[in-house]
């Protein structure tokens, strides 16, 4: 078999069962464990997957820099969003991370909602600008232009002396057995440092971002005790979330 043809059926058996592992990659094609470790290898470097010890999981789509994602208006972003917006009640100290789902969240907002809003996105600080009775914290940082976040250790120790309701994530990955997943270093363990500032999180997650990994771990799965996800998600993405003991909203 051609390495082409053995790329391709790799690429297929990770769409069909979600992973490969390569010991049985190598018995299935007859070839050494390095060659596949190559073959993995060079897909990962044209992002058609993602590498994990011993094989590969499904590379996350959602990569683009905010800049981009923000000009793609979507109704499942919407959605997603607006499901989010409807769990924040008077009263609360809710954490928004940054993305344009979130973004969309924030505007979704109600205008009389009394509430306090901590965030490292300067874009939300900016779009609660307009909602009179929600207080908004901003936390500082070095900005981290990708995404439009404030990120480091300053951001980390300004969350010291918070202690928020609930915090909304966005990811770039959510996988079953590979967890929570987002695609800067920086960006992850801020992300594990407002989760732990609140009491429960809930992950924001388009159906391109389920049963995908990318390169940096915020967490396992078990840190969401919510996944919001579109209506139309297919269940054989959500199932193994819902086995996992995380709850599914459907938008």
């Amino acid at each position: 078999m051609l390495t082409r043809q053995r790329k391709s059926e790799i690429l297929a058996q990770l769409k069909r069962d979600g992973q490969v592992i390569a010991k049985a990659l190598s018995e299935t094609f007859g070839v050494s464990e390095d060659t596949i470790r190559r073959d993995l290898r060079e897909l990962a470097s044209e992002g058609l997957l993602q590498r994990v010890h011993g094989g590969a999981l499904p590379a996350s789509l959602a990569v683009a820099d905010f800049a981009h994602r923000q000009a793609i208006e979507s109704v499942t972003k919407r959605a997603v969003a607006g499901a989010a917006a409807k769990m924040v009640t008077h009263g609360q100290v809710v954490i928004l991370d940054g993305g344009t789902t979130a973004v969309e969240m924030a505007r979704q907002l109600p205008k009389e909602l009394v509430a306090t809003v901590v965030t490292h996105s300067p874009s939300i600080a900016v779009e609660l600008v307009g909602h009179p009775t929600i207080e908004v914290i901003l936390i500082g940082g070095k900005l981290f232009k990708h995404s439009i976040v404030t990120v480091g250790t300053a951001a980390i120790e300004a969350l010291s002396h918070i202690r928020a309701d609930v915090y909304f994530m966005g990811v770039t990955g959510v996988h079953a057995s590979a967890g929570l997943s987002t695609g800067d270093l920086e960006e992850a363990y801020m992300k594990r440092a407002l989760a732990a500032h609140a009491a429960e999180t809930v992950v924001l997650a388009s159906s391109d971002k389920l049963n995908a990994a990318s390169q940096y771990m915020i967490g396992d799965l078990t840190l969401a005790s919510t996944i919001i996800v579109e209506k139309s998600t297919d269940v054989s993405l959500t199932n193994p979330l819902a086995a996992a003991g995380v709850t599914i909203i459907s938008a």
